[in-house]
């Protein structure tokens, strides 16, 4: 095995089992660990002879550490800044000072040196601490407490820097997060959504229309602040959708009877945004290009949005639009099934997997054995990999056959199953 990464809270103890599990695969002749031997220790010894030491050695370097100290330190030093321990802090980078200046996981992560991890975690004792030793991040720093919403911190690195006017893109990182008190911290601060030439920021809108969080009144509220600072959103339905404006989708249907009937490309979902629209089957979840407001709904989470759809008569069994190639036709209960939605949930997010979208839909009178054909890819900030197809599938057979699991909520397949829904 190899290309191990720390994640952002490794843990000391699991580690050292790790390195115990590696050794044990190494004695018994395990292939891969023993490949993981000779590529990473610089004299390998012969397997049956390997020692914890080289277990450690091998483990911290696959770890991109550069020994197994390292390693340790690493974890020591992120554990002592979510437990607010400047003692301890002072303690690792006094004997060892260029733990200041480097990855606090090691590898190159958004996460970053000591003081910016410090700086998401709003560890402000900690960041003065680090930035009389001479720690160089605190620009990086004031970025990462503005995306993580920690204002006071902020403020804090704001001041260290002179109170400057924030940089082109101040508003991406707590776009990203749907962070509301970023946004209105980096625009009180000066940041600016739309430019001189009166052109919106489009890296910031695409973090904010592409972003992996789920949380539609924050973002209909940072769409709002937009608004306030000079951004003129399109009129369509879309943005409607993405702003939680039900009265504006009122105005649409009452000019456009076929509304509920209508599908809209991936143009018409991501506008000002043009990163997030470059592959119509490249989704976080169920591909959205093609497909009528209810799909889009859910997609982005906007239950009271998808409500007053069927309030209002959507068919929610309605389809999506067909490809040249016979792909597409899937209802929105298949866009519950693989959803972002369920990604955040399954990554320790804390929300119940209450399926509370797929239950709408069913008791709607969502077919649950719709079938269609999908094609999907991931996008490259989910570990990209080639465009895969599902043929003739149920919603409950898009959801077993899918190949990240991270996306499918297990939750929506046992009501499927409730329901009569088979494969």
């Amino acid at each position: 095995m190899s290309g191990r990464r720390l994640p952002v809270r490794p843990d000391l103890r699991q580690l050292k089992q790790q390195a115990k599990d590696l050794l044990r695969a190494i004695r018994r002749g395990d292939a891969d660990a023993v490949a993981e031997l000779r590529e990473h220790h610089p004299h390998p010894p012969d397997p049956a002879d390997a020692k914890l030491a080289d277990a450690q050695l091998v483990l911290a370097r696959n770890y991109e550490a550069t020994s197994w100290p390292r390693l340790v330190h690493a974890c020591e030093m992120i554990d002592a800044i979510w437990r607010d321990d400047i003692d301890a802090v002072v303690n690792l980078v006094t004997r060892h000072p260029e733990l200041i200046h480097e990855h606090a996981t090691i590898r190159d992560s958004n996460w970053g040196p000591p003081m910016v991890y410090a700086a998401n975690l709003g560890r402000d004792r900690i960041i003065r601490m680090l930035h009389r030793l001479g720690a160089k991040d605190t620009e990086w720093a004031l970025g990462r407490a503005v995306l993580q919403g920690k204002i006071s911190t902020a403020r804090m690195l704001h001041e260290m820097l002179g109170s400057p006017a924030p940089p082109d893109g101040a508003l991406a990182g707590p776009a990203y997060t749907l962070s509301v008190s970023g946004t209105a911290f980096a625009l009180e601060i000066g940041a600016r959504i739309v430019g001189p030439d009166g052109v919106p920021d489009r890296s910031t809108m695409e973090h904010l229309l592409g972003t992996d969080s789920r949380n539609p009144p924050a973002k209909h509220r940072i769409l709002e602040m937009y608004v306030e600072h000079g951004f003129d959103p399109p009129d369509t339905p879309v943005m409607a959708l993405h702003r939680g404006r039900i009265d504006l989708l009122e105005r649409h249907l009452a000019r456009d009877p076929h509304l509920l009937t209508r599908t809209f490309d991936i143009a018409d979902v991501y506008p000002h945004a043009p990163a997030c629209s470059c592959e119509p089957y490249t989704a976080q979840g169920t591909p959205v290009h093609g497909t009528t407001l209810l799909h889009i709904a859910a997609y982005f989470d906007e239950l009271e949005i998808a409500e007053w759809l069927l309030d209002r008569g959507m068919d929610p069994d309605a389809r999506a639009a067909v490809d040249d190639d016979g792909f597409g036709g899937y209802t929105a209960l298949f866009s519950t099934v693989v959803s972002q939605h369920n990604f955040w949930v399954n990554y320790g997010k804390g929300q119940p997997d209450d399926a509370r979208f797929t239950r709408l839909l069913l008791d709607r009178g969502a077919d649950p054995n719709a079938r269609a054909s999908l094609r999907a890819r991931l996008g490259e900030g989910h570990g990209g990999g080639p465009l895969r197809e599902y043929r003739d599938v149920t919603p409950l057979g898009w959801g077993e056959q899918y190949h990240a699991r991270i996306f499918v909520s297990r939750e929506s397949l046992r009501l499927i199953r409730e329901r009569g829904g088979g494969l």
